[in-house]
């Protein structure tokens, strides 16, 4: 039997000692050859290197223990068999990737026999769709080639996608998406006054209150025609309708009917061109898509915003029942009994007419003739009539409306009767606004020619609030979050801000916005944001920003329940009509 090796931990010191020595006295005598000298030389003396390995003797007691776990492995068809102390990875198994497909469906055999009058037809069916391409595409080049600036390319080709395909659509869209953008761009600072900017300087003027200009509108083709009208889209309310008109009988014009937003102030979002100047506008408060107009030579119309074309789809120039002076003012009322729509109007000749849209045309009703004038002959009663400049219906009782007049009147009426219920000496000249407030149903606003804008309770004879703003007062508007906050705009081109709940007697802002050869000619506030728009004589819209001071909340008094904002205003106006009675 061959003589196992032992370890060098079994053997004496002596032994180990020896055993290194010959193994040095080995290593010094080593002999290596030169193939630079052509003979072999002695290795020179070389440092000791100790390298651990990862071999283990089998009989020491690492390899025993090694050893034994490879017995183990054995019975576990280990795939290794030596011994080591190495780090050892997993071999994955080997995996099968297999593929389906889904079976072929049925064929199922057809046939047919084509005759020579069949393949003509299919020819000439063919021969027509490519001449109809051709001329769709030449029609669409001579569009391009026609149009004047991006703005004119965008108004064409709006009017274009209406007659073309899906494709078109979604272009013009882009393009007006993108138009978006690049005007969001210039009037970044703009808007960012709009969403942030609160004018810290409130806090030292006590009261007082001031108006941020933001955006100009103004459709340069039409700068000669005056802003006959303004009117916010309840429903979008950042869409609003302008009306350009003249209503003077030595610039008779024709008028336009624009529609802008906030978003491009450089170009109107819709733009219909009228035969007679635009006096009123007012946008449908459900149907958002509906306008009625009224035009300076007596015709009604009414627009859809949805529909193709720049022509209204209602007009009440074949009506029998067409008013024969100028339409001043138009307002949506409730449906009819078989859910059509209904608005009223009040014109130069006198009359208050309902107007009906039926399934082709318009069908008008009269309602009640304004009474003549004070001091005419009996028998001219029937030649002078009274103009109805002005109209606006109660807030809670629809039924019930106001019309002011040109001889200074405003009469209360009923669409029940045909007599007028009350009659107020409002005015020294002609009315020039009438309107309900929107929370108190027993209080409205009026200002005429006379310089005075007057504030009534419904009740009495007399306005309860009188001012004097030292110049023709062209139009008022009440504000929509506070019962006691109203503008008006003059004719000196000054805008007046009141709040009656901090101070009854002057305005918390008078500021003038235009130059003053320019006068303005009509007011309104936005729905929801805190921002005016008025129009001036030279067809241009400016948007005004309130500062705080101009829209203050009320503050709840101790000990009571907290109301709702409705509750408040009505409670708020109570108070003032109280302390004036």
């Amino acid at each position: 039997m061959s003589k196992q090796p032992q370890n060098e931990s079994n053997l004496s010191e002596k032994t180990v000692v020896l055993r290194r020595a010959r193994l040095n006295a080995a290593t010094s005598s080593l002999m290596r050859f030169s193939f630079k000298e052509c003979c072999f030389k002695p290795v020179a003396d070389e440092p000791d290197i100790e390298i651990e390995g990862s071999l283990v003797h089998k009989d020491s007691e690492e390899g025993q223990i090694l050893c034994a776990e490879k017995e183990v492995g054995r019975k576990s068809k280990t795939l290794f068999s030596c011994i080591t102390t190495a780090t050892q990875t997993t071999i994955n198994p080997p995996r099968e990737v297999a593929c389906q497909t889904e079976s072929q469906p049925l064929l199922v055999n057809y046939s047919a026999t084509a005759n020579q009058w069949e393949i003509y037809d299919f020819y000439q069916e063919e021969l027509q769709k490519r001449t109809s391409s051709t001329k769709k595409d030449e029609k669409e080049n001579e569009i391009a080639e026609g149009a004047e600036g991006v703005h004119g390319n965008l108004s064409l080709l709006r009017d274009f996608t209406d007659k073309s395909d899906h494709d078109l659509a979604m272009l013009s869209t882009a393009a007006k998406l993108l138009e978006y953008a690049v005007n969001e761009n210039i009037n970044g600072d703009i808007i960012a006054d709009f969403k942030h900017f609160e004018d810290e300087a409130d806090e030292f003027r006590g009261d007082k209150g001031t108006l941020l200009p933001l955006w100009e509108f103004q459709y340069n083709k039409v700068k000669s025609l005056p802003v006959s009208a303004l009117c916010w889209n309840k429903k979008y309310n950042d869409l609003f309708a302008v009306g350009l008109g003249s209503h003077k009988f030595t610039e008779l014009e024709c008028g336009m009917l624009l529609f802008y937003t906030w978003r491009n102030n450089n170009h109107p979002e819709f733009l219909f061109n009228t035969d007679s100047g635009v006096m009123c506008v007012d946008i449908h408060e459900q149907k958002s898509h509906l306008v009625a107009v009224g035009l300076f030579n007596g015709n009604v119309c009414v627009y859809n915003l949805m529909a193709k074309g720049d022509q209204p789809i209602y007009n009440s120039m074949a009506s029998s029942g067409k008013h024969s002076g100028t339409v001043w003012q138009v307002k949506w009322w409730e449906d009819d009994l078989y859910g059509n729509h209904t608005f009223f109007s009040v014109s130069a000749d006198g009359r208050v007419v309902s107007w009906t849209l039926g399934k082709y045309e318009l069908f008008s009703t009269n309602i009640i003739k304004l009474p003549p004038m004070d001091k005419v002959p009996d028998d001219l009663n029937n030649v002078i009539v009274t103009a109805g400049l002005t109209l606006d219906f109660h807030k809670q009782k629809p039924y019930h409306f106001l019309v002011g007049t040109e001889a200074g009147k405003i009469h209360k009426g009923s669409t029940h009767y045909t007599r007028f219920i009350k009659t107020y000496e409002a005015h020294f000249r002609m009315v020039s606004c009438v309107r309900w407030n929107p929370f108190n149903p027993k209080v409205f606003i009026t200002c005429g020619m006379d310089w005075r804008v007057n504030i009534w309770d419904e009740t009495t004879d007399s306005p309860v609030f009188t001012f004097d703003l030292k110049s023709s007062v062209m139009d008022v508007a009440w504000a929509p979050y506070s019962s006691t906050v109203f503008a008006a705009v003059t004719a000196d081109g000054k805008v007046h801000v009141f709040d009656l709940s901090i101070n009854r007697f002057e305005a918390l802002c008078q500021q003038r916005v235009v130059s003053t050869k320019r006068h303005l000619t009509c007011i309104e506030f936005n729905p929801v944001h805190p921002i005016i728009i008025v129009g001036n004589d030279r067809g241009l819209v400016i948007s005004l920003k309130l500062s705080p001071n101009l829209r203050k909340n009320p503050k709840e008094e101790k000990g009571k329940e907290p109301s709702t904002g409705a509750e408040v205003e009505i409670a708020k106006m109570e108070k003032l009509l109280i302390l004036m009675r």
